[in-house]
């Protein structure tokens, strides 16, 4: 199969999309298809044997990482010559929307995936009374797709509530080979905790940002004076939060990659992660394929999989109180944290990459039917059209 992919962010940012993304291009690699790859400049000129076409952008003041693609970005010529069999864009906001009006005029199967709840990030920013905008909008950008796939079931009742239309689940995966508590490392440990591995370690991944509610950890240290605490990752609210955390036993660590990552992971003892807007929350799974339990609100993709007393202590979404609960239970309970990490592990073994792309390609064919049935109704709707207007004017 030819599949052109559009993304509005790729390399060198990391997130889940761009981790999505490459797990997808090594697939389609192995199995023999030929990808093409639509993304911002600084992606590269290939990914494996994918290559990529890249166009400049501006710089989104919320997110200085994410690039804003013009929409008059010029994707037809590009498109016809490599002639895909699908076209796949992921999270359109001005590329995938121009990559979804030029599919539809060279008459060509289009799957969007949603992956940002975008509106709810607004929300969180302090511009709230842009969210129903914004939701409109990607609504609208999205039901011109034959085919819309999001990353959880949770999701997709949200989007089902919204108006979108076409909708069905395209999972994610962990690759448990990397993200494994074979990975646990004392050196690691020692490093992360300040050099108390003694005391319980409380980990977090994930992008820097404000919505990710990181600051809500802070209770449970000033409580648990046994506690300790690892950041890992980059991003705007960075400096704010080691302000925050001054005088408080908290380690950041940057960007971690590989297995230095993963050595992160099953060197903790407990993962947080407060974020409340989360479509699917990659590192909720990877922490469960450390053997990590999980502390995360009772909202979001994740609770596919992070389920309540058997893999992860879940709290109401807006209780900060709650979460420090949950964390003072755990650390004074290591039982229960080994159990439901050891049930975290076992949950994530049943879930892999290749079936999960395994169905994306059917899930491709069925775009490709539907569209084929889309296009066979407005055909025959303007034959009636036509028929109508000749009987009339006879």
């Amino acid at each position: 199969m030819r599949i052109a992919l559009f993304t509005e962010t790729f390399l060198p940012r990391v997130d889940g999309i761009t981790n999505t993304l490459c797990h997808l291009l090594r697939y389609l690699d192995d199995r023999a298809h030929t990808a093409l790859l639509f993304a911002p400049a600084g992606a590269g000129e290939r990914y494996g044997a994918t290559p990529i076409h890249t166009f400049a952008g501006w710089r989104f003041p919320l997110y200085p990482e994410f690039q804003l693609i013009p929409p008059w970005a010029s994707v037809e010529a590009p498109l016809r010559r490599f002639a895909p069999d699908v076209v796949h864009v992921l999270n359109p906001v001005t590329l995938g929307l121009r990559a979804i009006r030029t599919a539809r005029q060279l008459n060509l199967p289009t799957v969007a995936s949603y992956h940002t709840d975008v509106p709810g990030f607004m929300a969180r920013w302090g511009f709230g009374w842009l969210s129903p905008l914004m939701e409109a909008y990607m609504r609208w950008v999205h039901n011109q797709a034959d085919l819309n796939l999001c990353p959880s079931e949770f999701t997709l009742r949200r989007l089902q509530r919204a108006g979108y239309q076409r909708l069905e689940v395209w999972t994610r995966a962990v690759d448990t080979a990397l993200f494994s508590p074979a990975r646990r490392s004392a050196t690691w440990r020692a490093r992360l905790s300040r050099n108390m591995p003694d005391c319980t370690l409380l980990l977090f991944v994930g992008r820097l940002s404000f919505e990710k509610r990181v600051d809500w950890i802070r209770p449970a240290l000033e409580r648990l004076p046994q506690v300790r605490l690892a950041i890992v990752g980059d991003g705007p609210a960075r400096a704010a939060w080691e302000r925050h955390f001054t005088g408080l036993p908290v380690v950041f660590t940057g960007t971690l990659r590989g297995e230095a990552l993963a050595h992160a992971y099953a060197s903790a003892d407990i993962f947080v992660f407060p974020a409340a807007n989360e479509t699917m929350g990659n590192v909720v799974l990877e922490a469960m394929a450390s053997g990590l339990p999980v502390v995360a609100p009772h909202v979001g993709g994740f609770t596919d999989y992070a389920t309540h007393e058997e893999t992860a202590l879940l709290f109401p979404a807006e209780d900060h109180q709650a979460l420090t609960i949950c964390i003072a239970r755990l650390a004074n309970d290591p039982a229960l944290a080994r159990r439901l990490g050891a049930a975290g592990r076992a949950r994530m073994e049943r879930q892999s990459w290749t079936a999960v792309f395994d169905k994306l390609m059917a899930q491709y064919e069925r775009a490709i039917h539907l569209h084929n049935q889309r296009s066979h109704t407005r055909q025959h709707r303007w034959q009636l059209l036509g028929f109508r207007s000749r009987g009339s004017s006879a």
